[in-house]
Order: C-alpha cells, then structure tokens, then sequence
C-alpha cells in the first residue's frame, strides 16, 4: 500500500463499515506517469485493492464507488477496465465527471466489513 499523499488515512474503520480514501494511478514508488485512461484505471484500482486488503477485505466487500473522471468521453474505456478489475462483482457505483490536478481517474470507496465478536474485522 502507497503511503498518502497528504494528511489522512488511507482507510477508516467505522463500526462494519470501511470508507476508503480516493485513490490515484500512483506506481508503486509513489510515482505518477501520464498514461491513458485504462492504464490509469487499472492503477487506481490495484492502489484500492492494497488498500481494500489493508483493512482486511477484498473486493466482494466493495459494496459502493465514486469514481472520478476528468473527461466524460473517457467513460467507456473506464467502464471497460474498470469491469476487468472487478469481474462478476458488481459493486454500486457513482461516476463524477470533475477536475483532478494531473490525473485522469480516482476512485474511493466503501466497504462492508463486519466486526467478529472480538471487535476485529
């Protein structure tokens, strides 16, 4: 998992429910390489799949996404990547076509995780 960026945490925790931080097509080193909009969804997605594993889920734990998009004609190439990397599972969605800095995608996204009876997830 790739340390943020500013100041917050990549995840919390909130009874059974898990709200992960917006994550960006960051490489492994931190870095960022412009690339088209399926490279940098596949990115994203693998960042919010460590952080997804961080908190002790795995993507059938997805239950919703706000994804964000920088260009609307990107929309399909997205949906296309995006649908590899989650398979069968089809989590709720939101697409929000906005201003990122250098990006082209970023997605967030919520997870129910139920807590054992030993408060853990």
């Amino acid at each position: 998992m790739i340390p943020p960026a500013g100041h917050y945490q990549p995840f919390v925790r909130a009874g059974d429910t898990v709200h992960v931080s917006g994550q960006v097509p960051r490489l492994p080193d931190g870095g960022y390489e412009p690339a088209d909009v399926a490279t940098e969804t596949a990115l994203a997605l693998r960042n919010l799949t460590a952080v997804v594993r961080a908190a002790g889920g795995d993507l059938t734990d997805v239950v919703k996404v706000t994804a964000y998009l920088t260009d609307a004609a990107d929309f399909a190439e997205f949906d296309r990547a995006y649908a590899a990397h989650f398979g069968e599972w089809k989590p709720a969605r939101t697409t929000v076509v906005v201003g990122l800095r250098s990006v082209k995608v970023e997605v967030d996204a919520v997870l129910h995780l139920p807590l054992t009876i030993d408060g853990g997830a």
